[in-house]
């Protein structure tokens, strides 16, 4: 990659790709939704999917309010770029625990198609591939805060 424009446009989609996980690790749904195009596609399949920025703000909302605690950890993986299109994969680490009690562990893989807006690069679609699903109890907890 010694093109200026080519390294650019990756930073731009992996610093895309980090501000989904923040958002949705800090509930910011508005910033969440933002991300993708008004007519993209969120994809988790056998659990739920969203094709608008309007069911996508309103569908991480509901399963984040499933969680007593969550975590997710992205691990860079390929962008492959051809003009205002891109396609990648980014690899994904997740746990957490269900208010229910019940707890979820998992390695997946996001398939993502981007595109390149007057906002900059937006998920077009993303679509989640589980790899490996892990539901022994966590014995562990979040921290008590310190007063």
């Amino acid at each position: 990659m010694h093109d200026l424009k080519a390294i650019a446009d990756r930073v731009e989609i992996e610093a895309l790709r980090a501000d989904f996980t923040d958002s949705a690790l800090t509930r910011d749904w508005d910033r969440f939704a933002a991300l993708f195009t008004v007519d993209g596609a969120w994809r988790i399949p056998g659990a739920a999917e969203f094709f608008s920025r309007e069911e996508i703000r309103a569908g991480i909302e509901r399963l984040q309010g499933n969680w007593e605690f969550f975590i997710q950890a992205n691990h860079q993986g390929t962008v492959s770029i051809d003009g205002d299109l891109a396609v990648g994969r980014v690899y994904v680490a997740e746990f957490g625990r269900f208010r229910d009690g019940r707890s979820h562990r998992n390695f997946s893989v996001y398939h993502d198609r981007y595109l390149r807006t007057s906002d900059g690069w937006r998920f077009t679609e993303r679509v989640y591939e589980v790899k490996y699903v892990d539901s022994s109890p966590l014995t562990g907890a979040p921290p008590v805060p310190v007063s």
